[in-house]
C-alpha cells in the first residue's frame, strides 16, 4: 500500500481507527475519509453506552474474543497516553436463580479461556458488599470491566490521522463506486453536487448502511441490516448511588439479545436498558422517524421474517415494554428491588445495525468481505468499539497481504 490512495468510507469509530493505522503503517499514503454527517461518531458510535467490554461471553478463538482482549489492550494504552478519562468501575453479572447459577459457571470458563483477568463467582453476601443494592443468588465478577467516552476516543483518533495526513470530509454521502482493473472511483454528494474521486483502495465501515454500500460493488445480498433500536431510562441524580457499576444479567441462550442492565457512564449518567425494538427507520431513534424505503427494505428480507418466527414472542415483550415504563423498569428492579418508577427520567436511544443471514440467524462475529479493490465490514457487532483499534489492525493487515487486492 506504499503511496497508495486510499478511501475509508464511514466516521465511526471503526472507520477513524482504519484511516489512522494505515498511516501509521504507511505514512506516505494518501488516505481520505468520507462521513455523510456533519460531524464523526454521529450514530452507533456516539449513541454507544460507553462499555468497554472485558470478552466474558466470547467463544474462545472466534474473532470477536481475540479482537476484543486485544482491543482492550490497545484502548487502554490510548486513553493513558492522551489522557482520555476511562473508569474501572467493574462488572457483575448476576444471576437471579439456580438455573442463572449454572450458567455462570460456562462464561467463567470462556472469560478465563479468553484471557480476562480476575473474573470470579461471588456469592450472594459478596455481591451485596459490592452493589449494596443488588439481589442476586450469586454473581460473576469482573473487576477489569470499564466505561469511557467512545465520541472522545474517535475524535483523538481522527486527531491522530489528521496529523498524519488524512483528509476527513464531513458531510459527503458515497452514492457510488465503480471497480475499475487499477482503481474505484468514488462519486460523494455534498449538498446538491456530486463529485468524483479515484482511489486505489477502498475500505467500507458504514455500520447501519454497511450492506447498501456492498450493492455498489456488486457485493452478495447477505448479510442484510435490520436496525433494532435500543431504549434507556436515565437514573435522577440523586439515585445514581443505586449502582456502583455495570449490572448485568445473565445472557439467556433462548433469547437473541441481552436484556435490560444498569450502566454507568463516565459524565456521572447511570442508564437503564437497553431493550430492542425493530427501528422503522435505519436511523429511527424515536417512534416518529419513518422511513418507508427502510420498511420496504426489511420487508422484502426473507430473513427477517424468518428471524421474526422464531422470535415473535420475545418481540412482543419488547414492544410492550417500550411503550410501558412500569413494564421495562421491572426487568432491572428484578436486580436492584430499591428501583422506584420516579427514580427515572427517559434517556437516549440508540440503533443497532443488526446483520440477520438468509436463513434468518443473527451474525454473531466480525464479517469481512472483498470486491476487486474494496474491502467492506459487512458486520461489526459489539463489542466493536472497544475492539476498534484491534479490528483495524486486523484490516490493515488483510489488505497489506502479498496478492491482496
Amino acid at each position: 500500500m506504499t503511496g497508495s490512495r486510499i478511501a475509508v468510507v464511514g466516521g465511526g469509530i471503526v472507520g477513524v481507527a482504519v484511516a489512522r493505522e494505515i498511516l501509521r503503517r504507511q505514512p506516505d499514503s494518501a488516505v481520505t475519509l468520507f462521513e455523510k454527517e456533519d460531524r464523526l461518531a454521529a450514530h452507533q458510535t456516539g449513541h454507544n453506552s460507553g462499555v468497554v467490554h472485558a470478552g466474558l461471553y466470547y467463544q474462545p478463538g472466534s474473532h470477536k474474543a481475540l479482537l476484543c482482549r486485544r482491543g482492550v489492550t490497545l484502548l487502554e494504552e490510548f486513553c493513558a497516553e492522551r489522557d482520555i478519562r476511562r473508569i474501572g468501575c467493574g462488572k457483575v453479572l448476576v444471576a437471579l436463580d439456580g438455573a442463572e447459577r449454572a450458567r455462570l459457571d460456562d462464561i467463567a470458563s470462556r472469560a478465563r479461556a479468553n484471557g480476562v483477568p480476575g473474573v470470579r463467582i461471588i456469592g450472594a453476601g459478596e455481591l451485596r458488599e459490592l452493589e449494596p443494592h443488588v439481589r442476586g443468588v450469586a454473581a460473576l465478577h469482573s473487576p477489569s470491566t470499564s466505561i469511557v467516552d467512545f465520541a472522545e476516543v474517535t475524535e483523538a483518533l481522527a486527531a491522530d490521522a489528521v496529523a498524519g495526513g488524512a483528509q476527513i470530509l464531513l458531510g459527503h454521502r458515497v452514492v457510488g463506486m465503480q471497480t475499475g482493473r487499477d482503481e474505484v472511483i468514488i462519486s460523494a454528494r455534498r449538498g446538491e453536487t456530486v463529485r468524483d474521486g479515484a482511489f486505489d483502495r477502498v475500505v467500507v465501515c458504514a455500520g447501519l448502511h454497511s450492506d447498501r454500500l456492498a450493492a455498489l460493488v456488486g457485493d452478495g445480498a447477505n448479510p442484510v441490516i435490520v436496525p433494532f433500536r435500543g431504549e434507556y431510562y436515565a437514573l435522577k441524580p440523586q439515585r445514581r448511588n443505586l449502582v456502583n457499576g455495570l449490572v448485568y444479567p445473565v445472557p439467556d441462550p433462548r433469547y437473541p439479545f441481552l436484556g435490560v442492565h444498569l450502566t454507568p457512564r463516565v459524565d456521572g449518567e447511570v442508564l437503564i436498558g437497553p431493550n430492542a425494538v425493530l427501528a422503522l427507520a435505519r436511523e429511527g431513534y424515536t417512534w416518529r422517524t419513518v422511513s418507508v424505503r427502510d420498511l420496504v427494505d426489511i420487508a422484502g428480507t426473507p430473513g427477517f421474517w424468518r428471524f421474526a418466527r422464531r422470535h415473535w414472542r420475545t418481540g412482543a415483550r419488547e414492544l410492550y415494554g417500550s411503550v410501558n415504563r412500569r413494564r421495562f423498569l421491572s426487568a432491572a428492579r428484578a436486580y436492584v428491588p430499591d428501583l422506584a418508577d420516579s427514580d427515572v427520567v427517559a434517556g437516549e436511544a440508540g440503533v443497532r445495525a443488526q446483520a440477520l443471514d438468509s436463513d434468518g440467524s443473527l451474525v454473531d462475529d466480525f464479517r469481512l468481505s472483498f470486491r476487486e479493490r474494496v474491502v467492506i465490514v459487512r458486520n461489526a457487532p459489539s463489542p466493536a468499539a472497544t475492539s476498534s483499534l484491534a479490528v483495524a489492525e486486523h484490516i490493515v493487515t488483510t489488505i497489506e497481504k502479498p496478492g491482496s487486492r
